[in-house]
């Protein structure tokens, strides 16, 4: 199988967009080698000045893209928690506070695909896909907004999918059901808190070249480099994202050149939703 087809991340650069703030990364392991979403968010905050949580379900995965950081001379904190589980986040935000004192943005990157369509899914599935893909966006809504509130301000960034505005050609009903669902709980976030000065923005990749999408390829076909080339002929500008690109975007929406941006659902798929318009 290869290894992804694209450096997802520039060379590093230090710089300020986020100096001073502390950003709650929740996903931000990767699950095999290269760049995943999560990963290179968490890099990206923290190589423009922000203090980062790095938090996984897998710890090694949370302490490796902390160490990245510290590496690069960044704070970073590493912690595991299951954002299936409301406790396990209130302790990760916990003990975010206790490292670094305050949170100014909450990034979800939690996402998982289920298969199946509607006739194919069990109770059981469909209900899962609901959880790992909806579930963590209300529960770090639900910890922090009081703490948002109280200190006069916060971010939100959900990564959602371009699945959730538009049918894609899988078979993915529950995945795609939540990640529409996360898109109109971002709205929903960001015009009730408008004016507290809490701003919540949504990100749609579309297809992106992270470690996620070779292993869940892997598992279901068998020629991997005629997949690869059948994505990236499915986008408009000819070959998919990468992970730096959807990082970008969250940066944008999370530091305060966005701070009259609030309630959007910005595309990040090379063109993909809207060469599938009707």
């Amino acid at each position: 199988m290869s290894a992804p087809s694209h450096n997802p991340m520039p060379p590093f650069r230090a710089g300020s967009r986020m100096a001073g703030k502390t950003v709650l990364v929740f996903g931000a392991g990767s699950s095999g080698p290269g760049w995943g979403n999560g990963k290179a968010a968490a890099v990206l905050y923290a190589r423009e000045g922000a203090r980062v949580a790095c938090i996984d379900i897998d710890r090694a995965a949370a302490e490796e893209t902390a160490a990245l950081i510290a590496g690069e001379g960044g704070e970073a904190l590493a912690l595991a928690a299951d954002v299936t589980r409301l406790e396990a986040v209130e302790g990760a935000v916990e003990a975010t506070l206790a490292r670094f004192r305050r949170i100014d943005v909450a990034h979800n990157n939690v996402g998982v695909v289920v298969p199946g369509g509607p006739a194919d899914l069990t109770e059981e599935s469909f209900q899962r896909g609901l959880d790992l893909n909806l579930g963590p966006v209300w529960r770090s809504a639900k910890v922090l907004l009081p703490r948002f509130l109280a200190q006069g301000g916060g971010v939100f960034v959900n990564i959602a999918s371009i699945a959730g505005i538009r049918w894609t050609g899988y078979p993915y009903f529950a995945y795609s059901a939540a990640k529409a669902a996360v898109v109109q709980a971002t709205k929903a976030i960001a015009l009730q808190y408008a004016a507290q000065n809490i701003r919540a923005n949504a990100v749609l990749p579309g297809l992106i070249d992270t470690p996620l999408v070779y292993r869940q390829i892997a598992g279901a076909f068998g020629d991997v480099e005629a997949v690869i080339e059948s994505r990236n002929r499915a986008v408009p500008m000819g070959r998919m994202g990468t992970a730096y690109d959807v990082a970008a975007a969250a940066l944008f929406l999370a530091s305060d050149e966005a701070r009259f941006i609030t309630g959007v659902a910005l595309p990040v798929d090379g063109g993909q939703s809207e060469s599938m318009r009707g």
